[in-house]
């Protein structure tokens, strides 16, 4: 097969569309990356059925659908999991005490004077620094500094929390999320 530039062009062009797309449907980067590739050989080799002028993109994001589609449907009839490592990563933990969890935190944030709750958004929740919260606030950035120290007191008394380790992931969490990272870096 002769190699056409502009198709080669075109299809590199399309990369990031296909990429991002491939990754929606996989939710992995990994297997995102050779669905694309897959896509991208299966395209090379029917581009004599391109139609010049019509939309690559559809053309090519067609392809990368029905390839998922194809894998899906072979990896339903396979199961080969010797190992469980398929297994674990289908193990999910329960959700309902961080849901809870979160419950608690914003009830006991609305509770906070404004201008604390204010302070601690600005500076907890949204990344800013007290130089640009004070900013924000129009007041000095000690007053900002003092605003978020109370309501972090206050945030603590209320959701009873009296040391760090009590607050963030529990134990379970933590074990599950080291192991993700752990199976992650396989």
């Amino acid at each position: 097969m002769s190699e056409c530039p502009e198709f080669k062009g075109l299809l590199v062009k399309a990369i990031p569309n296909l990429r991002a797309f491939a990754l929606s449907l996989c939710g992995n980067g990994n297997l995102a990356d050779d669905l694309v590739q897959e896509t991208l050989v299966k395209a090379w080799h029917k581009q004599s059925s391109f139609q010049t002028g019509t939309n690559i993109k559809a053309w090519l994001f067609t392809i990368l659908r029905n390839e998922f589609y194809s894998q899906m449907r072979k990896r339903g009839r396979e199961i080969s999991d010797s190992e469980g490592t398929l297994t674990e990563r289908m193990a999910s933990h329960p959700e309902q005490d961080g849901k809870m969890d979160l419950q608690d935190f914003k009830r006991a944030l609305t509770t906070l004077p404004e201008d604390q709750r204010e302070a601690i958004i600005l500076v907890g929740a949204s990344g800013l620094s007290y130089e640009e919260a004070a900013e924000v606030c129009s007041v000095a950035v000690g007053t900002i500094k003092s605003r978020v120290s109370r309501a972090r007191v206050r945030l603590s008394e209320i959701l009873d929390i009296s040391e760090a380790s009590e607050f963030g992931p529990d134990k379970v969490t933590s074990h599950i999320l080291s192991r993700a990272a752990m199976l992650d870096t396989i």
